[in-house]
């Protein structure tokens, strides 16, 4: 799914529900099939094909594959039928039911403000919740407090940074931390929800260069539980988001035990968005390839598949 190159000569979206259609008909789905044609079609393709399966087999196309597909396959094909917003809410919704806050986290927090402006309205036409709501019933605490505030303001996505604010954060930062006895959380929250990504990388890079710490290792000495992990994931994506992904999928197949869950939805999720770049700091991390080695090893076909499918990815 890290090349993601559209093959050459693509057949028609009609052809291709026409070809589902076959791999579902007979003595079992021939998975090998479904995988081929979904896998190595991008989001408008594959919008098109479920128009067409639809038109021409009065048929929910994502239904029929619900039935024919199963575990973590299954998993995979049905989060990547919908469009990057769509999956994004999906996989929020998922892992809200579960209450698997981290997972949850991690999307809203890997976020930039104009992909959670469109995931907070697909979350509705899907749900029929608003994601504030959804976000009040499952969390507690400062870890609520960031999420809310985190959805809720409309950060600039540019490159420029205010010198003079950066200094002034960082140095607040260290009088709400490190400085006093106790931590004051709301100057964390206030900070982190409103400052650009850029503006927050040099926050980070100030506080380094004023205090000698890095202030990731202050958030974790001063916070603690989900409120630090949305903290962590916000400043590290700010920083460097390929990076932050490359660490969260080398820890999620590190060891004998493989977390399927946070495999599945960052493969499946960051494909069409940066997995050209997470594959080179993993790479650069840890030395290996984040392919057939690493991915096949730890999820069978489903990653696999999807990690050599060829799809247009955003560089």
């Amino acid at each position: 799914m890290s090349t993601l190159i559209v093959p050459p000569n693509l057949t028609s979206p009609r052809q291709d529900a026409i070809d589902l259609y076959k791999a579902f008909k007979g003595f079992g789905c021939d998975t090998a099939a479904v995988v081929k044609i979904l896998a190595h079609r991008d989001a408008m393709q594959r919008a098109l094909i479920q128009q067409e399966y639809r038109s021409m087999y009065s048929e929910d196309l994502t239904k029929r594959l619900s039935k024919e597909l199963s575990g973590k396959l299954e998993t995979a094909i049905l989060l990547w039928m919908h469009d990057p917003a769509g999956r994004d809410a999906t996989a929020v919704w998922q892992a809200l039911q579960v209450s698997d806050l981290r997972g949850a986290t991690e999307v809203i927090c890997s976020r930039t403000p104009s992909q959670i402006q469109v995931f907070k309205q697909a979350y509705h036409a899907k749900f029929g919740v608003h994601l504030e709501q959804s976000i009040h019933n499952a969390t507690t605490g400062d870890h609520n407090k960031i999420l809310l505030a985190y959805i809720g303001i409309g950060r600039y996505e540019g490159p420029e940074i205010d010198l003079a604010l950066v200094e002034q954060d960082a140095k607040a930062l260290y009088k709400a931390g490190e400085k006093r006895l106790g931590t004051d959380e709301n100057v964390f929250i206030q900070i982190f929800s409103h400052r650009s990504r850029a503006q927050l990388a040099a926050v980070a890079a100030a506080y380094n260069r004023i205090y000698g710490t890095e202030l990731t290792k202050a958030v974790k000495k001063e916070t603690s539980g989900d409120f630090e992990y949305a903290l962590l994931t916000i400043l590290r994506c700010a920083e460097n988001p390929a990076k932050y992904f490359a660490k969260v999928l080398h820890k999620a197949m590190k060891g004998l035990g493989t977390n399927d869950t946070t495999l599945i939805r960052v493969v499946v999720t960051r494909t069409e968005i940066d997995m050209y770049y997470i594959k080179a700091e993993f790479h650069k991390q840890f030395g290996k390839s984040l392919g057939t080695g690493s991915i096949q090893r730890h999820l069978d076909i489903t990653a696999h598949s999807f990690y050599h499918s060829s799809v247009p990815t955003t560089r």
